[in-house]
């Protein structure tokens, strides 16, 4: 089990030891004590969350502001998808700045996404079934959501065509408009 830096030092890849043979494979998906060294703190999961998309579909870019901002350790069990992360820490050196990474059911990453940023994900396969664990509980109150397609972040979606968006993605804001962590 390995864990990476990505471009923005908070938001780590987490790359599994998998086993294989005739018989399929094993790998461990997640071990605390092995996170909290990489991530350099306590972290406690307290919710898991998964939701199914087919190809096209563009969740996000969503974030909780108040007094339960969350913290995802993303991956896939089905399908692929490219997984993004915005730094939305104002006192931040990569304030404004993205990463993205592909993962799939058949590479087993992880993105580990810390409070802090703003989350979302394209499909890119027929279907992807995406889990995701959470460091504090889904709160409507403090639920946001920056347009996918805002010009000051130009994040890269590696997608061509329209996204599928919920209503709720295509009503997000400018990033610029966007209330930001300290």
């Amino acid at each position: 089990m390995s864990y990476t830096k990505s471009a923005i030092d908070d938001v780590l890849i987490h790359e599994p030891k998998v086993f294989g043979d005739e018989r399929g494979y094993f790998f461990e998906s997640f071990q605390q004590q092995r996170f909290d060294a990489a991530v350099g703190t306590r972290v406690a999961f307290v919710q898991d969350n998964q939701s199914k998309s087919t190809r096209g579909v563009l969740r996000g870019l969503h974030y909780q502001i108040g007094a339960h901002p969350q913290g995802k350790l993303v991956r896939v069990l089905q399908g692929e998808i490219l997984d993004v992360a915005v730094d939305i820490r104002k006192s931040s050196a990569t304030f404004g700045q993205w990463v993205a990474a592909r993962l799939s059911s058949e590479n087993f990453r992880q993105l580990w996404v810390p409070p802090g940023f703003a989350h979302g994900f394209i499909t890119l396969s027929d279907e992807a079934v995406v889990h995701y664990k959470a460091t504090d509980y889904y709160d409507p109150a403090g639920e946001r959501c920056i347009l996918w397609n805002d010009a000051t972040l130009a994040v890269d979606w590696e997608f061509d065509g329209s996204p599928i968006l919920s209503e709720k993605d295509r009503q997000g804001i400018r990033f610029e408009d966007a209330e930001y962590f300290s």
